[in-house]
């Protein structure tokens, strides 16, 4: 088997998780968080579509990982990010961080959106 080294972007793939933290590109982030090609910062959750809406000159896709258990967003936020033109993908906080890391491997134009497990 023929093994090939991951280099990735600007971006920090996401090392773990637990109750409550993330932990990306080596650094523990407590609570929602918010990564991609612009950095890493806390995400003050569904209610901010802001945040999530001032990436749309850097990514095609957000990801959005709504916990331990997979559930809805808002249809409102759904309207807006993609009348912005940003994909949006909705999973599991496990899942997403896993997608995640994959995509960003491949040099995919990714940002993940993550409420706590």
């Amino acid at each position: 088997m023929r093994l090939n080294e991951i280099t990735y972007s600007d971006a920090k793939p996401v090392d773990g998780y637990g109750p409550g933290f993330f932990r990306i590109g080596g650094t523990v982030h407590d609570g929602a968080v918010l990564t991609g090609p612009t950095g890493t910062s806390a995400w003050g959750g569904l209610s901010d579509a802001d945040l999530l809406l001032e990436l749309t000159t850097h990514v095609d896709v957000i990801l959005i990982g709504t916990g331990s258990e997979m559930a809805h967003i808002p249809s409102d936020l759904r309207s807006q990010l993609e009348s912005a033109g940003l994909g949006v993908e909705i999973m599991n906080s496990p899942a997403a961080c896993r997608t995640y890391n994959v995509l960003l491997s491949e040099g995919r134009r990714i940002a993940l959106a993550l409420l706590p497990v």
